[in-house]
């Protein structure tokens, strides 16, 4: 399957698995009347051998040598995952980490899971499965910088085209997304 034919057939899943058009409150705290509920496709077998492909077809792209992937707990965990799996698969292992919300409460009481695969200051990738504000992104790249690790850019699995993008950038981060909101309802 060449990368286009997997765009097309993950597109299909997202709108089949991970679209709804109802009111809801999105975690920005802002009203929509649509909503990717990602994990639907991030989750589903297909689903997620495409997306870890496509994420890291899309971290290449950075051209930049990526030490690590990862992003804020529950949305970016089986992007993470996924993207780890492939890029072993693919001979090129890029370690997985996970943000958390609130540091641990007992233990060392870290904020990053799967710290002791990462060396200190090695570039990273924040993943992100889809973006509004821009608020997730930037809380996970806080605390990724906290902890010591370069962050190249932040992946998107979709940009919902709602400022996100520009408030990432005008953080001076990178935003590629795999998909846009325009691109996936054709507007």
């Amino acid at each position: 399957m060449t990368l286009k034919e997997m765009r097309e057939k993950l597109k299909q899943i997202i709108m089949e698995k991970s679209y709804e058009e109802r009111e809801v409150i999105l975690a920005s705290g802002r009203k929509s009347n649509f909503y990717f509920d990602s994990k639907h496709t991030t989750l589903h077998p297909e689903g997620s051998y495409l997306v870890g492909k496509l994420f890291f077809e899309e971290i290449k792209k950075f051209n930049q040598e990526v030490k690590g992937v990862g992003g804020l707990t529950l949305g970016a965990d089986p992007i993470a995952t996924a993207v780890s799996l492939i890029s072993y698969l693919e001979g090129q292992p890029i370690p997985a980490f996970i943000v958390r919300k609130e540091p641990k409460t007992h233990g060392i009481s870290q904020w990053i899971e799967g710290w002791k695969n990462l060396e200190t200051g090695v570039p990273v990738i924040i993943v992100e499965d889809v973006v509004t504000t821009g608020g997730s992104s930037l809380k996970a790249a806080k605390r990724v910088k906290e902890a010591g690790y370069s962050i190249v850019g932040i992946v998107a699995l979709v940009d919902r085209e709602e400022g996100g993008r520009e408030k990432i950038e005008a953080e001076g981060y990178t935003l590629r997304s795999i998909f846009t909101k325009s691109e996936l309802l054709n507007k």
